[in-house]
């Protein structure tokens, strides 16, 4: 192999590493040629990109197949349109990289909503949101921000949700920082804490794992909004998409989906966040 053909070589394999290639190699579809719904009617399937390391949004099952939240609001866009499913597994840094090379049709996969990622995406409405709460065992008396001060409150430190509780709770409340979710989960457990700042994924772990305890959510600190992604081109799909949602969240479909995933029904979802 010439010194050429391996400086070549090696160049694409560092590409390949960082992503990049996806960019210049499309996959499927030519790059230019938006997905349409007669498209994908027509081909029989819908490609859905999902997270598989987030349960219960996205995670697996017995079988390590795609499963959750997102898998399960997938298949009943698949239903709509009366095509096949197929969930192809992405990760966080992966997820716009696989929607803009064509090797999905649609991004479901906790998505939040932001100005940065709108400037190479089209998102939809929201179909689901991340909900940051004050996390307490029913027995515990906090309805509003002022009952703070007679409970002591686990927090990640430094996250959303310390920033949150900080913000609102009296001067003097009790607030004990940890170094992440799990150590003030276990806080709360063994009874260090009194209530907890967590997003409902702890929630939902938490009414799984430990049904005893009763915890509930007592103050709704922070909402972020989860679209589906398009790219630019697909405005058509992002526009069945919309309708779509707004037909199952009307019916009481998504609600059926958060209570199986995270125990309690669907909120009323979040507007679309404006730039």
């Amino acid at each position: 192999m010439t010194l050429m053909k391996k400086i070549v070589r090696r160049s694409l394999g560092l590409m390949l590493a960082a992503g990049v290639a996806a960019a210049v190699l499309p996959f499927g579809r030519d790059t230019a040629q938006a997905a349409t719904p007669d498209e994908i009617k027509t081909r029989g399937k819908l490609l859905v990109g999902v997270l598989t390391d987030y349960p219960p949004f996205g995670g697996t099952d017995a079988s390590q197949k795609p499963a959750g939240y997102d898998a399960d609001v997938a298949a009943l866009m698949a239903k709509a349109m009366g095509v096949q499913l197929e969930l192809v597994p992405v990760t966080g840094p992966n997820r716009i990289p696989y929607l803009l090379t064509n090797k999905i049709d649609v991004l479901i996969a906790t998505f939040g909503i932001t100005a940065e990622r709108s400037k190479q995406v089209l998102f939809s409405n929201p179909y689901s949101s991340l909900t940051i709460y004050v996390l307490a065992p029913k027995s515990v008396a906090v309805k509003k921000p002022e009952d703070l001060k007679d409970v002591t409150i686990g927090v990640a430190r430094a996250s959303t949700q310390d920033t949150a509780i900080s913000a609102i709770a009296p001067s003097g409340t009790a607030i004990k920082r940890f170094d992440d979710d799990a150590t003030a989960l276990q806080a709360l457990i063994s009874g260090q804490v009194a209530a907890m700042g967590a997003s409902n994924t702890i929630l939902a772990q938490l009414n799984k794992d430990y049904p005893q305890m009763n915890i509930e959510p007592k103050l709704t600190l922070k909402e972020q909004a989860n679209g589906m992604a398009f790219r630019k081109a697909d405005t058509a799909l992002t526009e069945w998409s919309n309708k779509f949602i707004a037909e199952v969240a009307g019916n009481g479909q998504l609600s059926e989906i958060n209570k199986r995933w995270f125990g309690i029904p669907l909120s009323q979802l979040p507007p679309m966040p404006s730039f």
